[in-house]
């Protein structure tokens, strides 16, 4: 099946659904429209706003129409991206930003949108969080959908992929990469752009179909009808593979295939090693449509909730009621089992209603998470309200996020317990006891790990933002995101360091960063004693399978060993020379 006569290319992307795949390039070209930019007659004024109105409402009933078409198909957690996009399209800062500019500046209304969602994206570039500065694509593909609207182009056009396709394209919609997978013919992904938190990756995993995303300049450099052997693992892609590869992909896709049968056959297990250390293996939510997903593979409940989704896209906080529901919802599906909830981790210039905030030279070490919580104490109590409130109707714990000193936990708290006595007073009924945790993801909370574990009730380490940080790097910088090294030693270090005052404390500790999921770290989180992982649903079968073949005693000589190396890059080549010579076929 090799393509001979074709030169073998090597190209590395990040691994955003696990699976092996071999199949021909179909690649999909969904060229930006071009945006024609047009000065406007006060005569022209009102028929283009009439113009703009009639493309919102077109583009309304499209959306309407693939979510209903999707939510049957894949279920309600892709719906509710396109419903996102409706929302987007019926805000009225959007919508009232387009129209002054083309009565004030008087220009077409595709240039309008153009601007206005040029706007937009920048305010998603500032957010430290990976996942919510993904969630400027979407602005990019509700400007794109309006502006084709306007010009009276084709959208939504269901492509006919032949059997087995590798679709490679430099970027897909939220709705192409639904109904692209809902076909059934699409045997991987490979994207220019995206990466683990892309909506790509989000429909790649449900449909446990292989993704390579944010793969460069691939969708340039692999031509149609190529065979391109992809490891969604590893982020690992080969273009027209010589046959010893190819043999050598096709083996590793029937051992990953054998092991994801074992590992789904065993969710119901627990995660223990053979040597009796049980670890919890729980979920990271956004959404509460994401339950479903969790449940079906295993988790034992949720390890992060992230409840900035709330607060993004509008012009006004979430009322305590609001939030109340929101958190209610997601413990009673939860049924006992235990939801760690996070507070509001956003920067002051996302949090709606706020008015207008200085720009912050560095976002992501400004004004942020329980530093802006703190400063604004009002919005910061309505939450906890709202939290207490819901505590009631499960298990709940509650976490603090970035979180670098003892003052910023023991505020924290006090502002809780104000809240307890004032909701207490009323005779509103509370949960008996909620413990309170914090996320370590600071290096001055891991090196006063010891003193925390005084006063929190559990740890929950955050690895994304404790490794940029200890790094001191940023990782969606290209020229610097080489130094991100979830094994480099004083990571490790500080890892330990986290675990051995929980230990000391009595306290549980946490990890919910993607280091948790990522199965070849499963045997150095074992040994480091992590009581709890939490993961994506997709995650958690492979991890658990890992888990329950491991002997905790002998990961503890490894972690030694190779924290005796020195680089980042000899422990990390120790530790997968390891995993692959140990569980080569978990993918």
């Amino acid at each position: 099946m090799s393509s001979q006569a074709s030169p073998t290319l090597s190209l590395k992307g990040i691994g955003a659904s696990p699976g092996v795949a071999v199949g021909h390039a179909y690649i999909l070209d969904r060229k930006r429209v071009r945006t024609p930019k047009l000065r406007l007659a006060e005569a022209e004024v009102d028929p283009e706003r009439m113009r703009m109105k009639t493309a919102l409402e077109l583009s309304d009933q499209q959306l309407s129409d693939l979510k209903e078409q999707i939510s049957h198909s894949e279920g309600p957690e892709h719906a509710l991206i396109l419903e996102a996009h409706r929302l987007m399209l019926h805000d009225p800062m959007f919508i009232d930003e387009v129209n002054r500019l083309i009565v004030e500046d008087r220009i077409n209304a595709e240039w309008a949108v153009r601007r206005v969602a040029r706007k937009l994206k920048h305010l998603f570039d500032n957010i430290p969080d990976e996942y919510f500065r993904e969630r400027r694509s979407d602005v990019e593909y509700v400007a794109d959908r309006v502006v084709r609207n306007l010009l009276g182009q084709v959208v939504d056009e269901e492509v006919a992929v032949p059997e087995n396709a590798v679709v490679v394209a430099h970027d897909l919609s939220p709705a192409d990469a639904a109904l692209l997978a809902r076909s059934g013919q699409v045997a991987g992904f490979v994207t220019d752009l995206g990466g683990q938190t892309s909506h790509t990756a989000i429909v790649a995993r449900a449909r446990s179909i292989p993704a390579v995303l944010g793969a460069g300049r691939a969708s340039e450099q692999i031509s149609p009808g190529d065979l391109v052997a992809l490891d969604g693992q590893r982020g690992i892609l080969l273009v027209n593979p010589s046959e010893a590869q190819l043999a050598q992909f096709h083996e590793t896709m029937r051992r990953y295939q054998e092991s994801e049968a074992r590992a789904l056959e065993a969710k119901d297990l627990p995660a223990q090693s053979t040597d009796g250390f049980r670890i919890r293996l729980v979920g990271n939510i956004e959404f509460p449509e994401e339950l479903p997903a969790l449940l079906s593979h295993g988790a034992e409940g949720i390890g992060l909730y992230r409840t900035e989704f709330m607060f993004l896209d509008r012009k006004e906080a979430p009322s305590e009621e609001e939030q109340y529901r929101a958190y209610r919802q997601v413990l009673e599906a939860m049924e006992g089992r235990p939801v760690t909830i996070r507070t509001l981790d956003l920067g002051g210039d996302k949090v709606p209603g706020k008015g207008k905030h200085e720009k912050e030279p560095n976002p992501a070490m400004g004004l942020r998470a329980i530093r802006y919580c703190l400063a604004n104490r009002e919005l910061f109590r309505v939450q906890l309200r709202a939290l207490l409130r819901a505590s009631v109707h499960g298990h709940m714990r509650l976490m603090f996020p970035l979180i670098s000193g003892m003052s910023e936990l023991r505020e924290a708290r006090s502002e809780l317990e104000a809240c307890r006595t004032e909701l207490g007073r009323a005779g509103v009924p509370l949960g008996k006891r909620i413990p309170i945790g914090i996320m370590v993801e600071t290096p001055s909370a891991a090196l006063i790990a010891d003193r925390l574990a005084q006063e929190a009730d559990f740890f929950s380490v955050g690895t994304n933002d404790l490794i940029q940080y200890s790094m001191a790097i940023d990782r969606q910088n290209r020229d610097v995101a080489y130094l991100y090294k979830p094994l480099h030693l004083s990571v490790l270090r500080s890892l330990r360091n986290i675990v051995a005052a929980a230990r000391d404390a009595r306290i549980p500790v946490a990890m919910c960063g993607e280091m948790a999921g990522d199965s070849v770290y499963a045997l150095v989180l074992l040994a480091l004693g992590f009581d709890e992982l939490s993961m994506t649903a997709g995650q958690i079968p492979t991890v658990k399978s890992i888990l329950r073949q491991s002997n905790r005693a002998e990961a503890q000589k490894l972690l030694d060993e190779a924290m005796e190396l020195t680089t980042a890059e000899e422990i990390e080549r120790f530790i997968r020379m390891e995993m692959d010579k140990r569980f080569a076929s978990e993918g």
